[in-house]
C-alpha cells in the first residue's frame, strides 16, 4: 500500500514527540506500506512567527509574511528525517519547491495548481520515506506561498491524489470527527464513518480536525481519509481501526451528524443604502479582489428606496473589510457601517436533511427555549447556521446536542 501521512503541529512539538511520530512511521513500513510523511510545524511555532511579523509591520506584505510564516516546517521535517535515519529508516525531507508543488499567487491563502508527483515516485522506489514540508508550496514566479491556516492537511490530501495513494491518514490530537466539540459538549461522541459532503459542511462552519479545502480535494479526487489521534498506540489492523473515515457513502444516513461552532467571525452591517442594481456588486467586488471570503449575507426589506446589508467575515480580515467598505460607502453613499466581534456562528449538519422536514424549526425552536436571539440564518441541502451572541454559543451547542439525539448511547 501507499500510504500518506501527516502530522500536526502538537504531534512534533518536542523532539521526544517527533520520535513518536517516526516509530508510527517505521511500524507503517515495515508492514510493507510504501510512506510518505507531511508535516506542520511545531505547535506555537508559526503563531510565533506572525507575532514577530506584527512587531515590525501592521499590515505585513504578502510575499514576505510567507517567506518568514513557513520557515517553521523546514525544522520539522529535517528533525524526522534525522531521527528517522538514526532509526535506520532511510528518508529524504523536502520543502514544498522541491517537490515542485506549484500553486497560484495568492499569498497565505493559495490554491495549489500541480505537484511532480515524478519526484515523490522516484525516492519511494528507493524504498525511502518521503518527508514533506505541509502548508507551502510556490508560485509560477517561484515565490514561496502559504495555504492559509490547516494548509498541511491540504498538502497532505492533494499529495495523495497525486500518487494515487490507498490511504490519507491524518494524525492530530484528538481521535477522530465528533458530533460536537468534547471541550464544549460532554456527552459528544465519535463518528466513525462520514461523508465528504458532511464533513466538508462542517469544516467550513468552523470544526477545526480538517480544513475545508482539504475535504474538498478528497471530494473531488475520492481520496479516503482517516482522521486519527497521534497520540494513542497504533491498532494492530493499521489505518482500519479507530478514528473516523471520511469517504463518499456513511453507515447510515442520520438526520442530523453533527453540530459545528465557529467563533472566529465578524459582522459587518451597512446601513441605509441605497436599493438600487448594482450597489451590492460594488460592495462585494473589491472584498473579492482583495481575497477577503464573505460567510453569510442578509439584506433587508427596502424601506423609502433604502436597505440594511449584513454580512461575516473572518476577525482577522475584519480589519481590511472594514476599510474597503469605508472606501466604497463614500463612493456609492451610506448612512453608516457598523461591525460586531461579539458572535459566533453554530451549525447543524447531516445528510438526513434532505428527506426530513422540520429541521430547521426543531433548530429554532431549541434555540428559543434556551433564549437564544438568532441575528443571521443560512441554509443548505444538509446545513442550517445561524449568527448569534458569542456568550451564548456554549449553550446553544449543548441544547443542540440533545434536541437532535447526538449523545452518547
Amino acid at each position: 500500500m501507499l500510504v500518506v501521512q501527516k502530522y500536526g503541529g502538537t504531534s512534533v512539538a518536542g523532539t521526544e514527540r517527533i520520535r513518536n511520530v517516526a516509530e508510527r512511521v517505521r511500524q507503517s513500513r515495515h508492514k510493507g506500506n510504501k510512506v510518505v510523511v507531511i508535516l506542520s510545524a511545531m505547535a506555537g511555532e508559526t503563531n510565533r512567527l506572525v507575532d514577530l511579523a506584527k512587531q515590525v509591520s501592521k499590515e505585513p506584505d504578502g510575499r514576505e509574511y510567507d517567506q518568514l510564516v513557513s520557515t517553521g516546517e523546514q525544522v520539522t521535517i529535517a528533525l524526522l528525517a534525522l531521527t528517522l535515519q538514526s532509526m535506520g529508516v532511510p528518508a529524504r525531507s523536502f520543502l514544498g519547491h522541491q517537490v515542485r508543488l506549484l500553486t497560484d499567487s495568492s499569498f497565505s491563502k493559495a490554491r495549489i495548481k500541480s505537484i511532480d508527483a515524478e519526484i515523490i515516485h522516484k525516492e519511494l522506489n528507493k524504498n525511502t520515506v518521503v518527508v514533506i514540508a505541509g502548508f507551502q508550496g510556490t508560485d509560477p514566479e517561484g515565490n514561496i506561498t502559504t495555504l492559509g491556516r490547516g494548509g498541511s492537511d491540504t498538502t497532505a490530501v492533494a499529495i495523495a491524489a497525486a500518487l494515487k495513494a490507498d490511504a490519507c491518514e491524518i494524525y492530530t490530537d484528538v481521535d477522530g470527527v465528533y458530533t460536537a466539540d468534547p471541550r464544549v459538549c460532554p456527552e459528544a461522541r465519535l463518528i466513525p464513518i462520514i461523508t465528504y459532503e458532511e464533513m466538508l459542511e462542517l469544516a467550513s462552519s468552523g470544526a477545526k480536525v480538517l480544513q475545508s479545502r482539504s475535504v474538498e480535494l478528497a471530494a473531488n479526487y475520492r481520496v479516503p481519509v482517516w482522521v486519527k489521534s497521534a497520540f494513542l498506540p497504533v491498532k494492530k489492523n493499521g489505518s482500519k481501526g479507530g478514528g473516523t473515515l471520511v469517504t463518499n457513502r456513511a453507515m447510515e444516513e442520520m438526520v442530523v451528524s453533527g453540530i459545528a461552532h465557529d467563533r472566529n467571525e465578524a459582522k459587518v452591517a451597512v446601513r441605509g443604502l441605497a436599493d438600487r442594481p448594482g450597489v451590492a456588486a460594488r460592495l462585494f467586488a473589491p472584498l473579492a479582489k482583495a481575497d477577503i471570503n464573505v460567510d453569510m449575507i442578509v439584506q433587508n426589506i427596502s424601506e423609502d428606496g433604502y436597505t440594511d446589508l449584513t454580512f461575516t467575515v473572518s476577525k482577522i480580515e475584519l480589519p481590511k473589510a472594514l476599510r474597503i467598505m469605508h472606501q466604497q460607502v463614500r463612493k456609492i453613499g451610506a448612512q453608516k457601517i457598523e461591525a460586531d466581534e461579539k458572535i459566533a456562528k453554530v451549525s447543524i449538519v447531516g445528510v438526513g436533511m434532505k428527506s426530513h422536514a422540520g429541521v430547521a424549526s426543531r433548530m429554532f425552536e431549541t434555540l428559543a427555549r434556551e433564549g437564544v436571539n438568532i441575528q443571521m440564518i443560512s441554509t443548505s441541502e444538509i446545513k442550517v447556521s445561524v449568527v448569534i451572541r458569542e456568550a451564548e454559543m456554549e449553550k446553544a451547542v449543548r441544547a443542540l446536542h440533545k434536541a437532535f439525539g447526538l449523545g452518547k448511547k
